[in-house]
């Protein structure tokens, strides 16, 4: 398996059946001209997408910047083999360069596998919290 950074379009329609829906052409050129946009895939040997991760870097006056981990999906076919905690790690080691102070994610209560994903690549919290939303 390769982790690699996507920088164009064809890296993100790579990863597309890894999203919750089609790729928009406008939104992922922004995504991809936006600074602080982060969208890690991983690859089999032959080059299939099968696990992605997206992060984007949030900065706020008293904690400095830190890296949102916004979505991490990997193909139904290729769970439990360790993708999710490796795009995870990556992710954390492309905060670090970045000068990140931390990461973050939210996570459903109801969400088994991330919960175990996550916890699996030793968060240093483990904080009860609620995520309000708006359309």
């Amino acid at each position: 398996m390769k982790i690699r950074l996507a920088t164009s379009l064809a890296d993100i329609n790579a990863a597309e059946p890894l999203f919750d829906g089609p790729v928009q052409p406008a939104a992922a050129r922004r995504f991809l001209d936006a600074d602080g946009h982060h969208l890690l895939v991983a690859y089999t040997d032959g080059e299939d997408a099968v696990g992605m991760i997206v992060g984007v870097e949030t900065t706020m006056p008293d904690k400095g910047t830190e890296m949102f981990l916004s979505e991490l999906g990997v193909d139904e076919a290729h769970r439990n083999q360790g993708i999710g905690r490796a795009l995870v790690q990556a992710l954390r080691d492309l905060a670090a360069t970045r000068g990140c102070t931390g990461m973050w994610v939210p996570v459903d209560h109801d969400n088994e596998p991330a919960h175990r994903t996550y916890l699996a690549t030793q968060p240093t919290g483990d904080e009860t919290v609620r995520v309000f939303s708006w359309d």
